[in-house]
């Protein structure tokens, strides 16, 4: 399962994992226990690109990948593309209350893919 979520160039739902691992013939439920194991453990991250799949790709700690970095998810095929490491960052003025100011923000970014727009 690393080997394959390793080898990925976007993150993978657990469906697509399962697919990949088929031939393995392993239990779906107990893979998605282990993706779910990997991500607390902070060897995955598991995002939801607005449409409801939770998807995991491995986290490069070697690269200084700790946190989440933006993606981008075509509205006409929902294919899902890292984005090159950019620097965005959120910032609330002080008189947001501290629970959202001191929550995590994921940047998704929407639109057509190259294919798509043709």
């Amino acid at each position: 399962m690393l080997q394959r979520l390793q080898q990925a160039v976007t993150p993978m739902s657990h469906a697509e994992i399962a697919e990949a691992l088929e031939p393995a013939g392993l239990d779906r439920a107990t893979l998605y226990r282990n993706l779910i194991d990997l991500t607390d453990a902070g060897l995955l991250s598991r995002t939801d690109h607005g449409d409801h799949v939770w998807r995991f790709e491995l986290r490069d700690q070697a690269h200084g990948q700790t946190e989440q970095h933006p993606h981008f998810t075509c509205i006409d095929c929902g294919e899902v593309e890292c984005l090159p490491d950019t620097s965005i960052e959120v910032s609330a003025p002080d008189r947001t209350p501290r629970a959202i100011r001191n929550h995590h923000f994921e940047v998704q970014i929407t639109g057509r893919c190259d294919r798509c727009a043709a």
